[in-house]
């Protein structure tokens, strides 16, 4: 795979008139692949069929103008996702905050300068490519959590009602909109490290020995090294925390290392009682699900010795919106 070629990103340029289209090509040819269109309708097409990593798009066209071109392009699902570059003689702060309206990302003004074409063009390709570079992290997250899930008695459903938990109580606890979300992404990691404990212990029906139960503590440990060293992605760096952290106790009876009180960091405190909570209220191979109103007294009873009492609160103030998810994501029976 490694041999397939990289191609250069291709832009579309779109401009009725044809001289505007070659001083373009001049400026760009060299570092990108470029397809031209000399009319909004032809831009469409051109969009949708061939998908270019960034549109440069005149506005003052017969017909369909630019700004016309933009909100199709914005609509539909195919194509929403190209950033545009109006570039105009337009030079207007009205016509200017109405590109930004109708969804472009900058705006250039005509005469053009060669060296602010290039600069911008140059950051948009690389904003769009931080885009997918974090998605491709997602996913790898997202894999890595069901990986887990094939050492374990838990199902799929379990890990995305607890994850879709620990971002409602982010939220009600007052993260931000954006710490809530990279919680929210990172919390399915949080068993990753089962993926090394022995199918012996994992899938044993029974309750474990002690031996057994030391080993079984080890996950959270091994989580963390598989995970490993995450450099800039904050994403990785939450996930190894809540594999490290989410067995902690308030009380610091928890493992694997003691932590006590705000010591634990707050994405594990958060996950530790939104996985409990999924654990106790549903079904499992080995035990029945417990109502809602006996795991409600349970979380009230682990106050300051399991669970943070502020958590425990909040949980149980935001209970509807927990159960409406619980009810989106039921296990297959």
């Amino acid at each position: 795979m490694l041999d397939i070629e990289i191609n250069k990103p291709t832009l579309l340029l779109v401009d009725d008139e044809p001289v505007n289209l070659r001083v373009l090509k001049q400026l760009l040819a060299a570092d990108y692949q470029l397809i031209f269109a000399k009319s909004g309708e032809e831009a469409l097409k051109l969009a949708t069929s061939r998908q270019p990593n960034l549109i440069l798009l005149d506005i003052m066209m017969p017909g369909m103008t630019g700004f016309d071109v933009c909100r199709h392009l914005k609509d539909e699902a195919s194509t929403k996702h190209i950033p545009v570059i109006f570039v105009t003689a337009l030079n207007d702060e009205h016509d200017e905050a109405e590109g930004f309206n109708v969804g472009a990302v900058d705006y250039i003004t005509k005469p053009i300068s060669s060296a602010i074409v290039k600069a911008r063009v140059k950051t948009h390709l690389s904003l769009v490519q931080s885009d997918e570079l974090l998605e491709s992290r997602l996913q790898v997250v997202q894999r890595l959590g069901r990986a887990a899930e094939y050492k374990d008695n838990e199902t799929g459903m379990h890990v995305m009602r607890m994850s879709h938990f620990s971002r409602v109580l982010a939220l009600a606890y007052g993260l931000t909109e954006k710490q809530a979300e990279i919680l929210l992404h990172a919390a399915p990691m949080h068993d990753i490290g089962k993926i090394g404990i022995a199918d012996s212990i994992m899938l044993k029906p029974g309750k474990l020995t002690d031996e057994e139960f030391t080993t079984m503590k080890a996950h959270p440990e091994i989580g963390a090294e598989i995970i490993g060293d995450c450099g800039d992605s904050l994403l990785l760096k939450v996930a190894k925390s809540v594999s490290l952290t989410h067995h902690e106790k308030w009380d610091g009876t928890g493992y694997p290392n003691g932590l006590a009180g705000e010591d634990i960091p707050i994405e594990g405190r958060i996950c530790a009682i939104a996985d409990v909570f999924d654990a106790l209220t549903s079904k499992r191979p080995y035990k029945e699900a417990w109502s809602i109103e006996k795991t409600v007294d349970f979380l009230q009873s682990q106050k300051g010795k399991h669970f943070e009492p502020k958590l425990v609160d909040l949980l149980i103030e935001n209970l509807p919106q927990i159960l409406e998810i619980k009810a989106t994501f039921k296990d297959e029976e």
